[in-house]
């Protein structure tokens, strides 16, 4: 049975001591490792500088695993979904949402997801398995090159907003922002990346221990444990007032910014009194910013979004509280790419 190695799962010192074992000069690592991070090669046969025994040699050695787009969908309002396809046959979504300002890409960390939030299709799938760090990679490289082509423009953000709970896959991902933010990587600042989660308190502290560089998002969605509970059943482990202490925490180490995320669900969450909720919920957190989200609607949850005249009750409240907020309007909804959508629709 084949016990090949991923070679993208080799740092950069492991790939040398391989070339040396071999007796293959030194520069020949700056060569294979520009081809798997900088140039994107999908096979060994790609890598057109390199001999055609080495690259015989290397595919006897090693394998390289690279995700391919499978489908993509374009919006009317410009949004491009993709399903991407892993080596062993599963399927993730990733989104490219353009701007007049930025191009960002909206990554998934897993196939799938284990957190059940009511609101969010993705919610009701289960989860296969963790995506690896290249996978998450080739995400952005594969989404990158669609934001070249139709925009003429590099990615300028990336969101960890896709399919899965970032913080439940914490190597990973924190290996995929390493690598995209690397010289020989993507060579993206952190300080462009944001990784959103549902809430999961100890990993939030692990983040500020590490002093990542990147954004963090609180997908708040309910200012009061009981209301929280009902939609999002990771509170009942990792309660509000467990959050606002590992979201000072990560404040404390690393300085970076904290955007809560809610979305107004019709009845549920978007009345006066849950306004003054989520002020004093902000109030106890140094977070930048309030991102209000339209609710987009998905099969499985019977909410829907409130009236417009709700909306802006809501919103000037938070205005006249001095609450940094901000109505994001959702895009792609007409091909399942808004937000809480994704579930691999065709």
């Amino acid at each position: 049975m084949s016990t090949q190695q991923n070679i993208r799962h080799l740092s950069l010192k492991e790939l040398e001591n391989y070339f040396i074992s071999i007796g293959e000069p030194k520069f020949r690592v700056k060569q294979v490792h520009e081809w798997l991070w900088q140039k994107h090669a999908h096979s060994f046969d790609d890598m057109s500088n390199v001999s055609k025994a080495l690259r015989t040699k290397l595919a006897q050695e090693f394998t390289l695993p690279a995700l391919t787009v499978e489908t993509s969908q374009h919006s009317e309002d410009g949004t491009i979904k993709s399903r991407f396809k892993t080596h062993d046959d599963h399927f993730i979504e990733g989104v490219l949402i353009p701007t007049e300002e930025r191009k960002t890409a909206c990554v998934s960390s897993q196939i799938g997801c284990s957190l059940t939030c009511k609101f969010c299709a993705t919610g009701y799938m289960e989860r296969k398995r963790n995506l690896t760090f290249d996978e998450i990679y080739d995400q952005v490289v594969l989404i990158n090159k669609q934001s070249e082509a139709a925009y003429q423009q590099k990615l300028t953000n990336i969101v960890f907003m896709g399919m899965g709970e970032p913080l439940l896959n914490y190597n990973n991902v924190l290996a995929a922002i390493e690598r995209i933010s690397a010289e020989d990587g993507l060579f993206m600042s952190p300080k462009r990346i944001t990784v959103s989660t549902a809430g999961v308190a100890k990993q939030i502290k692990h983040l500020g221990d590490n002093k990542v560089r990147f954004k963090l998002a609180l997908s708040l969605h309910a200012a009061t444990d009981k209301k929280r509970n009902e939609i999002m059943p990771i509170n009942e482990s990792n309660n509000i007032e467990a959050l606002v202490e590992a979201l000072n925490y990560f404040y404390k180490e690393t300085g970076n910014e904290i955007t809560f995320e809610y979305i107004l669900l019709k009845g549920f969450n978007d009345s006066q009194k849950d306004a003054e909720d989520l002020i004093k919920l902000y109030r106890q957190v140094p977070a930048d910013l309030v991102n209000i989200i339209e609710y987009n609607t998905i099969d499985a949850f019977k909410f829907y979004k409130p009236d417009e005249d709700v909306v802006e009750n809501f919103m000037n409240l938070l205005d006249k509280n001095r609450v940094n907020a901000r109505l994001r309007r959702s895009r792609g909804k007409d091909i399942d790419a808004a937000c809480g959508q994704l579930a691999n629709k065709g």
